[in-house]
């Protein structure tokens, strides 16, 4: 796969060496609630699963990308499209930026960047995201990318305490 390149980021497939970041990522509890992650990941499977991240689009249903600085390479964060359908050419996108990286415009450029690849590369014509309806910076930050609300998903999210509501944003591609 090649690198997707932005002005301040670039996006590049997984690599056996991001075992280390993937591993404190994904066993990092406060991502658990937008990940839907319910219990820790051992580095054998996700050794595994690094094996496997080489499987296209169409046998996987999804892509996880990292999100790299540009100038120091440094990773920020990963995007994902996920469950991916072929035949009705949708996919979900999620983002996920480390909290010291936020701020600094990598998720819009992420976005913008994995949108226009969905549309112009995958022949994806509507991709979707879930947003919990209290998380005031995703849903500016889907907003600002184009991403439409369309509609709210009832208690759709289990938390440690109640449940939440999800709202479901669409971008779809301009014909």
């Amino acid at each position: 796969m090649i690198t997707l390149k932005g002005a301040h980021i670039s996006l590049r497939a997984l690599e056996p060496e991001d075992i280390d970041f993937l591993y404190d990522t994904e066993n990092n509890i406060e991502f658990w609630e937008v990940s839907n992650t319910q219990k820790p990941f051992s580095r054998d499977l996700l050794k595994k699963y690094l094996e496997n991240a080489h499987l296209d689009l169409y046998e996987a249903k999804q892509l996880r990308l990292i999100i790299e600085e540009k100038k120091t390479k440094t990773r920020v964060g990963m995007i994902d499209i996920y469950d991916y359908q072929p035949y009705h050419h949708r996919a979900g996108l999620g983002i996920l930026v480390l909290p010291e990286f936020q701020g600094r415009g990598y998720a819009s450029e992420a976005i913008k960047i994995t949108s226009e690849y969905a549309f112009n590369n995958l022949n994806i014509s509507n991709l979707y995201a879930f947003i919990s309806t209290d998380n005031k910076a995703s849903i500016s930050l889907f907003k600002k990318q184009g991403f439409d609300k369309s509609g709210t998903l009832k208690r759709w999210l289990k938390t440690p305490n109640t449940y939440k509501d999800v709202f479901v944003f669409q971008l779809l591609k301009h014909n």
